[in-house]
């Protein structure tokens, strides 16, 4: 690392997750790692609404320590950016080290993929194709240990025989895995199945680290059944989360202020119109009608979409500024990370 950066890592202390784990009075509530769209706009945002820890989208290593185009385009941050866990998505342990060791001064954690499902992926040999190869994923976690001080973990699916899932799991225990998460289906099932607690649960059970649900959390009850039904450590929300960011916060449906709150948050960084509409579309998902969807549905700009909103439902950004000043944005860091 340069020494500019290696200065302005002073600047941007990092929670340490393992004491978030060993001092926890209550389940940890997590935003799993989603592609285009955990980015740092909607991960200030979910902090914002009871979410303890936040996932970037997962990143191709490979990529991500060879470009440094990849670098400035697929990680920005800021110091309210924490705690934050990088997800990585490799095949080796050489790539793997690399590019956690860049990501590390920046991050409080960083997370393997292990369960990725799609067929581009395992037909790179990441994701959940490392499912089947517990030596590879062993290999990654002591090679990223042996670079970085921040803590390593994995991010698994469960198979259909638990065996072959306890042995996996103790194969990353051996070398030191820090903590776990498991979703709760094989890599070939639906996201309309059921998730397998006892699955979930074995793991928790022969686990000597922290260990944390993922699959089927769209409330506080969801959480607090899986929680109940496995004994983890805390829950993480994919798609619960990215309909309704204030999940985590007791909401059953995203509430008009969580609305408000990401049109400021994401004007404020600059986030394009793709994704920005993205994520009105699924907070909005369960509110809005079928007409209302449709022409939500065929607006192209940031301007159209601000003034829909504005005609609707009375955005007024200037007006919540002005009567509840937000903490002060900092411009995200997207300065080359130099090896």
């Amino acid at each position: 690392m340069s020494v500019e950066n290696a200065s302005l890592r002073d600047t941007m202390p990092r929670t340490d997750i393992m004491q978030l784990f060993s001092l926890r009075t209550r389940p940890l509530n997590v935003c799993a790692p989603m592609v285009r769209y955990s980015k740092l706009p909607f991960r200030e945002l979910v902090r914002r609404y009871n979410c303890d820890i936040v996932y970037t989208p997962m990143i191709l290593a490979s990529v991500f320590s060879a470009s440094q185009y990849s670098r400035e385009c697929e990680f920005s941050t800021n110091d309210l950016d924490d705690p934050v866990v990088i997800q990585f998505a490799a095949s080796n342990g050489v790539d793997l080290a690399n590019a956690a060791e860049l990501a590390a001064p920046y991050v409080s954690g960083i997370d393997i993929n292990c369960g990725c499902p799609q067929k581009w992926a395992i037909q790179e040999k990441i994701g959940s194709h490392l499912m089947s190869d517990p030596e590879t994923v062993r290999d990654m976690i002591r090679q990223t240990k042996a670079r970085v001080s921040v803590p390593c973990s994995i991010k698994i699916r469960i198979h259909r025989d638990l065996r072959e899932t306890e042995e996996f799991v103790k194969r990353a225990l051996s070398v030191g895995v820090d903590f776990i998460t498991v979703h709760g289906r094989t890599r070939r099932q639906k996201s309309t199945e059921p998730v397998n607690l006892e699955g979930m649960k074995l793991v928790k059970e022969v686990s000597t680290v922290p260990v944390l649900a993922n699959g089927d959390v769209f409330c506080v009850k969801d959480a607090d059944d899986i929680v109940a039904a496995t004994g983890v450590d805390g829950t993480m929300s994919a798609r619960g989360i990215l309909e309704n960011p204030a999940l985590f916060a007791g909401y059953d449906v995203t509430p008009w202020e969580c609305i408000e709150d990401y049109v400021d948050i994401a004007l404020s960084y600059g986030t394009n119109a793709f994704i920005f509409h993205h994520h009105l579309m699924s907070m909005f998902e369960h509110t809005m009608s079928n007409a209302e969807r449709r022409t939500f549905n065929s607006l192209t700009s940031v301007p159209s979409i601000l003034d829909h909103l504005e005609e609707h439902y009375g955005l007024n950004i200037a007006e919540k500024r002005a009567r509840r000043p937000l903490r002060p944005l900092v411009k995200p860091f997207s300065q080359p990370l130099q090896k």
